[in-house]
């Protein structure tokens, strides 16, 4: 596997859009029933909640992933005695990300202040969301909600209201693109965060349109951060649900290997790509962009400092330049995780360095190497002139370089 280059074959079992699209006679109407009693309220730190929830307990496995994740959520005891009342104490601990903003905000709040922010984006085959960066149409999405659909896009606002637009510039290696909405103006743009500021357990929004339903809000948490995921190498469209029209593209697209991700358990589905993930003060801090196929609330966002960075370039100039480190790698077989060096360029950043063929690289940067995917994903996030220390095995003995980021031609 070329570091700068998507796996030559799928990892399976991930992608954008699941492999189970929904079929006619799957959405029906459930009879009518008594609803359960309502469970007491309970207060999450950063969002003030609003509406009661229930919380439930769930164990995923993944052999797909680079990393095996485990969650655990907080459970909460009730207890009723001889008629007295149970003294309850509530430790609340704020991320420094929700006094970005003047005071706490609600769940509600925050989607009233960001909805207006986030569009459904409609092809000839294909929908996803975006997310506006200018008043005059400036718009953030996935590079897999545009693909392939030529210049039959439509913008859907959060008031109805549609437009015609165009794309300004794609990056399939990031899975990012920007497009432009034609004839408008006076849009709400949104706030932009700081990803690298996030914290396992942050409270987040994920606001998009899946299934074209539009302004759909989910709520959750940051799982986990720095995830390597190889996402796509299935089906190129967006599923509809029944009756909402739509086609099913049959090509297939190449699979995308992207480092550095936000896994959240906010609830992310089809036509949530492109959308906003958000923090608790209503600031953008990723790109929904890809889900397990089988699995249950595990999504997986773009850092917004990653977005900032490509969007900020295919603006300005329509495309962007990605770091090269010019080494194959596969995954390393053994006691020991890392990637396997089975070739290196010459004259590449990685000669230069001194890498070789054979050397097993177990940590590239500040991220430690799991597999061949990981490189791949780490070295799209690096920029060029970026150095980056790489750690490696070599007979045995353990040696870090320094490795000067160049562009890929």
């Amino acid at each position: 596997m070329d570091a700068n280059a998507p796996r030559e074959d799928s990892a399976g079992g991930w992608s954008q859009f699941g492999d189970k699209p929904p079929t006619t006679g799957t959405f029906t109407r459930p009879g009518p029933v008594l609803p359960p009693p309502p469970p007491p309220q309970r207060q999450r730190a950063g969002f003030v909640l609003t509406r009661k929830a229930v919380a439930g307990l769930a164990l995923a496995a993944f052999a797909a992933l680079t990393a095996t994740a485990l969650g655990g959520g907080a459970v909460g005891a009730y207890v009723a005695g001889a008629g007295q009342p149970v003294p309850t104490v509530t430790k609340t601990v704020a991320s420094p990300v929700f006094r970005t903003a003047s005071g706490q905000l609600t769940v509600a709040q925050v989607a009233e202040k960001v909805q207006p922010s986030v569009v459904m984006i409609q092809g000839q085959s294909a929908e996803g969301s975006g997310v506006v960066l200018s008043e005059d149409g400036l718009i953030l999405t996935n590079n897999h909600v545009v693909s392939g659909q030529g210049r039959q896009l439509t913008v859907k606002f959060s008031d109805g209201k549609t437009a015609k637009a165009t794309v300004v510039g794609t990056d399939p290696a990031t899975d990012l693109a920007v497009i432009r909405a034609e004839g408008v103006s006076g849009l709400a743009k949104v706030t932009l965060g700081d990803s690298d500021q996030l914290k396992v357990g942050d409270d987040v929004l994920a606001i998009g349109s899946p299934l074209g339903l539009d302004g759909t809000v989910t709520s959750g948490i940051i799982s986990a951060l720095d995830r390597t995921v190889t996402a796509g190498g299935g089906r190129g469209d967006q599923q509809l649900p029944p009756g909402l029209g739509g086609q099913q593209q049959s090509q297939a697209e190449e699979p995308t290997t992207l480092g550095g991700m936000i896994q959240t358990d906010a609830a992310i589905n089809p036509g949530n790509s492109g959308g906003a993930l958000v923090n608790a003060a209503g600031e953008l801090v990723g790109i929904n962009s890809a889900v397990a196929a089988d699995g249950v609330n595990l999504g997986f966002a773009i850092p917004v400092n990653t977005a900032k960075q490509v969007s900020e370039q295919l603006i300005s100039s329509g495309k962007v330049t990605h770091a090269f480190l010019g080494v194959s790698v596969t995954d390393a077989t053994g006691d020991v995780p890392g990637a396997l060096v089975r070739q290196v360029s010459a004259g590449s950043p990685a000669e230069k360095a001194g890498l070789k063929q054979g050397d097993l690289i177990t940590k590239i940067g500040d991220t430690a190497v799991s597999g061949g995917d990981t490189v791949v994903g780490q070295v799209r996030g690096f920029k060029v002139g970026q150095q980056v220390p790489v750690t490696y095995q070599r007979d045995g003995k353990t040696d870090t370089v320094t490795v000067t980021m160049e562009e890929k031609k």
